[in-house]
C-alpha cells in the first residue's frame, strides 16, 4: 500500500498517575516466590520492565480515549467539524455494545456525519485504525480522521497475581505462560490524520505493509470475551518464547515487503518506533531487521507493554522529546498476537503532540456537575 495524500498530523496521549513497580508485584507474589524459591528481581531481569501504570479503579476506556482524542485535536488546531471518521481501536472497551466509539464521539463533540466504529486486533488495533483512516483519506472519502484507544491493565495483573498465589500445583515451568500478563501497563493515545491539502505539518504517510500468520493464533489468548470493563477478571495464557520467535520471523518477512513498498533500504530509515514487549524481544527484533538500536525509541522500561497503544504512545513520547525531527524517515513496526504484523513508513517534518490539558481545556472536557441546590 502506498499513499500520496495522507499526513500523520498530531498525537495526544494520557498516562495514569499510579506507578506500579516490578518489585511491588513480586512482593505481592511472595507466597508463590517462597513456594518455588524464586529469586527477587526475576521479573525485571527477564523482561527489562521496571514499572508500569494503572488507571484508578472504575475508569472506563472511553474516559481516557476522550482525553487523548481531545489532546490530538487541540494539538493539530483542526476544526473538529472536519473530522469525518472516528475509530476506537483498543482491546479494552466499555461494553460489548454499543461501540465505545459512540461515547468517545459524544465526548469529543464530533459532527453527526462522522463515521464511528470500534476495531479490535490485539496489539495492532490502533495501527489498523490508522491504516483504515489513511485509506479513506487517500480515496477522498474524508479529509481528516481520528484513531483513539485506551488500555487498562489493573484487572489483568491483579487477577494473574491472585491466580498464581492460589494455585499450589504450579511449577516454575508452568508459571511461564503467566509472565507476559505481569508486564502489561495502562495508557491511552489518539492519532489524527489529515489529507495533505489540509495538513499543517507535511508529515507524509508513504507506505504500509501487513502480513498474517494465523496458524499461530493460539500462542497468546484470553478466556471467553472479557472485554467489558464492569466486573472484568481476565486471565491470559501466553507461550512467550514461541510467540517471540514466530513474531520476529513474521516481522522479518513483512520487512522485506515494506522495503519494496517504501523504496527504503534499512539505512534509509532514520528512526523507528516498535511495539513494546520486553528488552529481550526488542533486542532480537532489531537484530533480525538489521536495525540500529540507537535509532529506536523505547518506553517499555517504565510503561511496560500497553497493548495497542504501545507503539503510538512510544512514538508520541519520542517525537515530543525530539528523538525524531524534520527530514527523518520513520518506520513504525507493529507485531501482535494472532500473529499479525503491520509496518508503516512516514517522512517527518513537524511534530504536534499534546500530553497535558490546561486547566481551561480540562474544564471544557469535564464540566462540573450542577449541585441539587443550583438546579
Amino acid at each position: 500500500m502506498r499513499y500520496q495524500q495522507v499526513c500523520v498530523e498530531s498525537f495526544g496521549y494520557t498516562l495514569p498517575e499510579e506507578v506500579v513497580s516490578s518489585e511491588e508485584i513480586e512482593s505481592r507474589l511472595e507466597p508463590l516466590y517462597q513456594r518455588l524459591r524464586l529469586p527477587a528481581g526475576r521479573l525485571e531481569l527477564m523482561t527489562g520492565i521496571r514499572e508500569r501504570r494503572f488507571w484508578a479503579r472504575g475508569v472506563l476506556p472511553s474516559q481516557k480515549s476522550i482525553e487523548s482524542g481531545e489532546k490530538a485535536i487541540l494539538a493539530s488546531g483542526i476544526d473538529r467539524s472536519q473530522i469525518g471518521v472516528l475509530i476506537h481501536a483498543s482491546v479494552c472497551r466499555d461494553h460489548l455494545e454499543p461501540a465505545t466509539a459512540c461515547r468517545v464521539h459524544h465526548g469529543l463533540r464530533l459532527p453527526n456525519n462522522c463515521l464511528i466504529y470500534d476495531v479490535s486486533n490485539a496489539c495492532l488495533g490502533l495501527l489498523n485504525g490508522v491504516l483504515q483512516v489513511a485509506n479513506m483519506i487517500e480515496l477522498g472519502q474524508v479529509s481528516a480522521g481520528l484513531v483513539v484507544g485506551s488500555e487498562g491493565s489493573r484487572e489483568l495483573v491483579e487477577t494473574t497475581i491472585n491466580s498464581l498465589n492460589r494455585d499450589t500445583a504450579l511449577t516454575r515451568a508452568k508459571i511461564k505462560s503467566a509472565v507476559a500478563s505481569l508486564t502489561i501497563g495502562s495508557g491511552s493515545c489518539g492519532i489524527l490524520l489529515t489529507s495533505a491539502k489540509q495538513s499543517q505539518t507535511g508529515n507524509r504517510l508513504l507506505a504500509a505493509c501487513s502480513r498474517a500468520h494465523s496458524e499461530f493464533h493460539e500462542l497468546c489468548h484470553s478466556g471467553s470475551d472479557e472485554a467489558a470493563a464492569g466486573g472484568m477478571a481476565p486471565l491470559m495464557e501466553t507461550d512467550s518464547e514461541r510467540l517471540m520467535h514466530e513474531g520476529i520471523a513474521t516481522g522479518v518477512e513483512t520487512f522485506k515487503d515494506f522495503q519494496h513498498e517504501s523504496g527504503w533500504r534499512p539505512q534509509d530509515i532514520h528512526k523507528t518506533f516498535c511495539h513494546q514487549v520486553g528488552s529481550g524481544h526488542r533486542k532480537m527484533m532489531l537484530e533480525a531487521l538489521g536495525a540500529d538500536p540507537a535509532r529506536d525509541f523505547a518506553t517499555l522500561e517504565w510503561l511496560g507493554n500497553t497493548g495497542s497503544v504501545a507503539l503510538p504512545i512510544t512514538m508520541a513520547r519520542g517525537l515530543e522529546c525530539g528523538f525524531a525531527g524534520p527530514g527523518d524517515n520513520i518506520g513504525m513496526f507493529g507485531i501482535g498476537s494472532g500473529i499479525n504484523c503491520l509496518m508503516l513508513g512516514a517522512a517527518w517534518q513537524h511534530t504536534l503532540v499534546k500530553g497535558e490539558l490546561t486547566p481551561s481545556e480540562h474544564a471544557v472536557l469535564h464540566p462540573p456537575t450542577p449541585s441539587i441546590a443550583a438546579l
